[in-house]
């Protein structure tokens, strides 16, 4: 790709064309409108980034508990 040339990237919302460069204002989004739906997803736990489980109050141990 030479320099000359603006990536063209998908809305994650809609999926939407948007050009990567500072007109597009709302980028990777197309509006403010997708870009609000995506973080009411996100707020509404509708998205989540797959990781590793956090232990829970019922793991193996915790504040209260001791072995002595």
């Amino acid at each position: 790709m030479s320099q000359d040339e603006t990536p063209v990237v998908n809305c994650p919302t809609c999926g939407k064309s948007v050009l990567w460069n500072e007109s597009s204002r709302y980028r990777p989004f197309c509006s403010d409108r997708c870009k609000l739906i995506d973080l009411g997803e996100w707020a509404a736990e509708e998205k989540v980034i797959q990781g590793s489980q956090l232990l829970s109050d019922r793991d193996e141990w915790s504040e209260g508990s001791s072995k002595d």
